[in-house]
């Protein structure tokens, strides 16, 4: 019996091919992260106006659409008919945070959306009610 090299037969091979990822648009699309593209759709805004929303602020939609309202706002109005975090918002629509935020702030402007503070659970419960459900228990 003839003793195996323990070394990679590929090792001095090149290495095998690399497939390149294909874009989900197609060939000669542009990237949706193309900054002139955030431009456009932020308006070319400053952020002056901008409203004071944080990536768990949620955002509830208050109408349908507009027939005129650009594509990611109609998106927006969509997709808030049940509540959502502006960082879920932001990764549905593959856009950068602060874009969606002047997206929003221009919807919440409109009175298009409503924008709520997420529900915080108190982070210890009372004691009373600690005390009601142990005596519960022990009475089963």
């Amino acid at each position: 019996m003839t003793p195996r090299s323990l070394e990679p037969p590929f090792r001095d091979e090149e290495p095998p091919p690399q497939r390149e990822r294909r874009s989900v648009q197609g060939p000669g699309a542009k990237d949706p992260r193309d900054p002139e593209r955030l431009y456009v759709i932020t308006g070319g805004t400053e952020g002056a106006e901008r409203a004071t929303l944080d990536l768990v602020t949620l955002i509830v939609a208050r109408a349908d659409p507009p027939p005129a309202a650009p594509p990611e706002q109609s998106a927006v109005l969509r997709m808030c008919r049940t509540p959502l975090s502006t960082a879920e918002i932001s990764a549905y629509l593959n856009l950068p945070f602060s874009v969606v935020t002047v997206l929003l702030g221009e919807l919440l402007a409109a009175e298009l959306v409503q924008s709520r503070a997420p529900v915080i659970r108190g982070a210890v419960a009372d004691r009373s009610l600690l005390e009601a459900v142990m005596h519960g228990l022990q009475k089963l």
